[in-house]
């Protein structure tokens, strides 16, 4: 675990520099997704418990990295040197000591991976030599969240691309049936975690992960920044869409 803390300060302070140099904070979202493969490997195979288990959880949880960090990674690099706009909220907020709390937040960035991945610790330290139910039900979990949010990833990003007027609200396929399914699904794949962790030593302790996403997409930097740049952005159309259309939750629109 001290390796992995060193690892992660090291790796955020250096995102931080580079973000600094190239003037664009909207890196770290990428840093972030992507810093989940090395820990969830280094979990695996430092792990004491059955290998078959370690193998599939790092696997998994790396598989998710890559994909949501790559999927950004476009994303961003498509706009730079734009920055998006949360961060530029940011920016104007933190404006007096701009560089130390930009670097504050990007080291809780790490911190933040760290409690979302004491599950996958708890997961390969376990020692018994099969799959419990609770894990079973957690990998079928994973599945369908990691599924989710791929296809709620590719909608938005389809629609972008065919949409030529910024203002227009994305309301198609899952996003007519949440505002936010891509948050929902990436807490529900922590939940998923949760379960894989409950028969572990101590597994119980592993509900601070999804809590913690759950806090921080509906309270901190998810939904509620998110939902505040759109209606700034796109007024009257975001509120009849707020209308209709569940928050977080997916389920079917008001008609």
């Amino acid at each position: 675990m001290i390796s992995v803390a060193v690892f992660l300060l090291l790796f955020f302070s250096a995102v931080w520099w580079l973000c600094v140099r190239i003037n664009n904070y909207s890196w770290v979202d990428v840093a972030w997704s992507l810093s989940f493969a090395p820990v969830a490997c280094a979990f695996a195979l430092g792990g004491t418990g059955w290998w078959p288990r370690r193998l599939v959880i790092g696997s998994l949880v790396a598989a998710w990295s890559l994909r949501l960090g790559i999927y950004l990674w476009r994303r961003v690099g498509a706009h730079h040197p734009r920055e998006d706009a949360r961060y530029a909220v940011l920016r104007e907020k933190w404006a007096a000591h701009l560089h130390r709390n930009f670097w504050g937040f990007f080291v809780m960035q790490g911190v933040l991976v760290g409690l979302l991945m004491l599950p996958v610790n708890l997961i390969c330290n376990r020692p018994e030599t099969q799959f419990h139910p609770a894990e079973i039900i957690g990998l079928g979990l994973w599945f369908l969240a990691l599924i989710g949010e791929g296809i709620a990833d590719g909608q938005l990003a389809a629609f972008k691309a065919s949409q030529p007027d910024p203002k227009a609200v994305c309301d198609r396929g899952l996003w007519s049936w949440s505002r936010h399914p891509n948050y929902f699904f990436q807490s529900l794949l922590w939940w998923g975690l949760f379960l894989m962790a409950l028969p572990a030593p101590w597994g119980w302790t592993a509900i601070v992960a999804p809590l913690a996403m759950l806090h921080f997409l509906l309270n901190v930097t998810g939904v509620p920044l998110t939902e505040k740049l759109a209606l700034e952005k796109r007024g009257e159309i975001y509120k009849a869409y707020q209308e209709r259309t569940s928050c977080f939750i997916p389920w079917p629109p008001k008609r």
